[in-house]
């Protein structure tokens, strides 16, 4: 029997518009362990994206804030910085790098229910209305998604899809906790979210993005060294005009001067398109490569050329993978990646320690990885139990084998005695779901 839609959550609502009403939100706010929070910016013609809606939820009313027409946010923005409050929020990474370039810092307390749902067996990653569709039963209407948020006044339809943004993400975070909670996860998840915040706010520094740029691949060493240069200023420039990098300099003229290496100015007119007045300090980047030592240079990519076994045995753990992820109401792709199953492969085939990778850490190492290691040390199999079952495979715990009966066992399979693999339990371990 299909499921009844669930009840339209229907809160009062406030369009902020003026300082006072601002003052009113605020102390609304502040009394609220638990908010819901989005943002509408756009970001396609400047270095950072210019925020122009915030809207704000809690359990008693509904707030979309204008921050062309209220005055300063300083005050709301300390109070998502409050530790004493959990900010809720959906594929939150643009919303907490939003508070992170407005006040300094990102929030301390975020749960994101799109990570949460992929650790309750839903869809990951999954769309906000998708999220509020499976798991409030709730339609939404998505009719704004390129709407131009500068203009004014607001129409109806984008306040109506603003409200909507927030409407759902309290019911929504009361849904996943309970689930959270029922199958011993919610350390899980907040081991989660403090990551996704981290790598919202914080630039890696174990990657090169220019490595990124199209056509890198087929320059040498020191051309490589120039492009590095050359993104780097092209970088601090975009910042200092506000301005999208590629706006000011497109990829594939950067990879021209960088094949080029030109050393006089005259030698730059021929390349079109360049920013007007900036040829002298893209000369100097070009300068500054040049003066590196060969060995300083850096390298170029190495293409990862797996041997069979080890392209063999990570297919075999991404089958392993898929089926441990629907025994236990887990996504899969919330879990590793195929290159950090890889990975785990070439560490044993090489007889090297474990590699820095998601799966390696965490809940994850504690939950999940054991039952790969079993299958890659060959004292777990997987079988298929049965094709018509939605979880079809089995795995099963081997026998060690005694001297001289590997040939026999090889011939015969599964020993008559082999046992099914019992799903790990409690601290760090799964909870088998309802």
């Amino acid at each position: 029997m299909a499921r009844r839609p669930g009840k339209r959550p229907a809160l009062p609502e406030q369009l902020v518009t003026h300082p006072a009403q601002l003052a009113a939100c605020l102390g609304h706010l502040a009394k609220a362990p638990l908010v819901g929070f989005d943002t509408e910016f756009v970001g396609e013609d400047a270095y950072r994206p210019e925020l122009c809606l915030v809207q704000v939820s809690t359990a008693e009313q509904l707030f979309v804030i204008d921050p062309f027409e209220c005055g300063s946010l300083d005050g709301f923005w300390d109070l998502l910085l409050d530790r004493k409050r959990t900010v809720v929020v959906h594929a939150g990474r643009e919303d907490v790098r939003m508070c992170y370039f407005q006040a300094g810092s990102a929030p301390p307390n975020v749960f994101d229910v799109q990570i949460a749902a992929g650790l309750v067996g839903l869809t990951y990653p999954i769309g906000y209305a998708g999220l509020v569709h499976d798991l409030l039963r709730q339609r939404m209407q998505k009719g704004e998604t390129l709407t131009d948020w500068r203009q004014r006044p607001l129409t109806p339809a984008q306040v109506r899809y603003a409200y909507d943004d927030v409407r759902y993400l309290l019911p929504a975070h009361r849904k996943l906790t309970e689930r959270l909670k029922r199958y011993r996860r919610l350390s899980w998840a907040e081991e989660e979210f403090a990551a996704a915040v981290k790598r919202a706010v914080a630039d890696d520094a174990t990657i090169e993005r220019w490595r990124k740029i199209k056509g890198i691949g087929a320059l040498d060493r020191r051309g490589l060294a120039v492009a590095r240069e050359l993104y780097g200023w092209r970088d601090k420039f975009a910042e200092r005009l506000n301005k999208p990098p590629r706006f000011l300099m497109r990829d594939d003229l950067l990879i021209e001067i960088a094949r080029r290496a030109p050393s006089r100015s005259e030698e730059l007119h021929t390349v079109r398109g360049l920013p007007r007045g900036q040829e002298e300090l893209i000369l100097e980047a070009v300068r500054r490569a040049n003066a590196l030592e060969p060995g300083a240079c850096p390298e170029p990519e190495t293409r990862d050329n797996d041997s069979a076994n080890v392209v063999l045995l990570g297919n075999l753990l991404n089958v392993v993978l898929a089926d441990f992820a629907g025994r236990h109401r887990l996504a899969a792709n919330l879990i590793s990646s195929g290159a950090d199953l890889k990975a785990v492969v070439r560490s044993r085939v090489e007889g090297t320690g474990l590699p820095d990778v998601p799966l390696c850490r965490g809940w994850r190492a504690k939950a999940v990885l054991p039952e790969l290691l079993d299958i890659l040390s060959g004292e777990t199999a997987i079988r298929v139990a049965n094709p018509k079952a939605l979880d079809p495979l089995e795995l099963v715990e081997l026998e060690p084998e005694e001297p001289g009966d590997a040939a026999l066992q090889h011939e015969a399979g599964l020993t008559a005695d082999a046992r099914e693999k019992p799903a790990p339990l409690a601290d760090g371990t799964l909870e088998e779901p309802e």
